[in-house]
């Protein structure tokens, strides 16, 4: 091999590397929820007044790392049930891009520990915030509840809400209703986004013994907790409304998404198809993206 073939593997085999440790912090998931904190950071500095920009590059450093970092720790622990799954057995752990599979575990860790590092710099209000998401993600629905209770989105997706929350605390230092009730609408939004996802990978997750609702229950039963989750979503979404000084953006905004978020779940319930669930599995992630943008916008303006 001459020199410039060599060098020529050295970068394609740094480029696979890389693009596998950062496949392995699920970079869409973090987006979406990094966009969650970035919007309720813009919302608080509506209404208690302007926010530097350092302290907004901070927070938001703070809170990417902290996602990525606790979705690379869940992709260690899962290592074996992604192997095993069709939907996840090419992802950098079992694909063994990432190999010893540890090395995923050490650099969620690291990520994770950079994230506090930043987060007590912000206030130690949203340090914890960005705690609880560990706790929450890894300790409780990873670790805990995942493979042993069908409640396990239920009890551990708390965690889902506190980027939202972290947003709020890291411009106010303090915790507020509004925030609680934006932090509980993604809370709710969860269900619905994994088990439309699991509906339609059901022979997936009953073959590794995941008891995901779909998977433990009927179908009629899984749906009905589906769209009364989804109602819930909407009815939330509207309460923010009422909770804040809001404009006609965002209530039109919470009201035109709802009724479409509404109107496909009950679709999905009438005609509960695997191929309708993965449309109500793709819309759902839009869905919280329009309604935060919809914030944004309303504060902004």
């Amino acid at each position: 091999m001459n020199l410039e073939s060599s060098i020529n593997k050295t970068r394609a085999d740094f480029r696979t590397t890389v693009l596998a440790y950062l496949e392995v912090t699920k970079p869409r998931s973090v987006v979406l929820l990094v966009f969650t904190a970035l919007a309720t950071m813009v919302v608080a500095g509506a209404i208690n007044g302007p926010v530097s920009l350092s302290q907004l590059i901070t927070a938001t450093v703070a809170v990417t790392l902290a996602c990525a970092g606790a979705n690379a720790v869940s992709c260690y622990v899962d290592r074996d049930l992604d192997a095993s799954m069709i939907r996840t057995r090419k992802r950098p752990i079992p694909d063994g891009r990432i190999n010893p599979p540890v090395r995923a575990l050490y650099w969620g860790l690291f990520l994770f520990v950079s994230s506090l590092i930043l987060g007590w710099t912000v206030n130690p209000i949203a340090f914890a915030c960005l705690w609880g998401g560990m706790i929450g993600y890894v300790g409780i629905y990873s670790l805990w509840l995942k493979r042993r209770s069908s409640w396990n989105i239920i009890l551990g997706g708390f965690s889902g809400g506190l980027p939202a929350l972290f947003g709020w605390t890291a411009v106010t230092g303090k915790v507020d209703l509004l925030p609680l009730l934006i932090a509980a609408l993604v809370v709710l939004w969860i269900p619905n986004h994994i088990w439309s996802l699991a509906i339609f990978y059901r022979d997936d997750y009953a073959r590794v013994k995941v008891p995901m609702l779909p998977v433990v229950c009927e179908a009629k039963k899984a749906l009905h907790c589906l769209l009364s989750t989804v109602i819930l979503m909407v009815l939330f979404s509207i309460l923010i409304y009422f909770a804040g000084s809001w404009g006609t953006i965002y209530i039109m905004t919470a009201i035109l998404t709802g009724l479409a978020a509404i109107g496909l779940s009950t679709y999905v319930y009438l005609r509960p198809t695997p191929q309708n669930a993965w449309l109500l599995f793709k819309f759902s992630s839009p869905y919280l993206f329009l309604l935060f943008l919809g914030m944004m916008v309303d504060a902004w303006l």
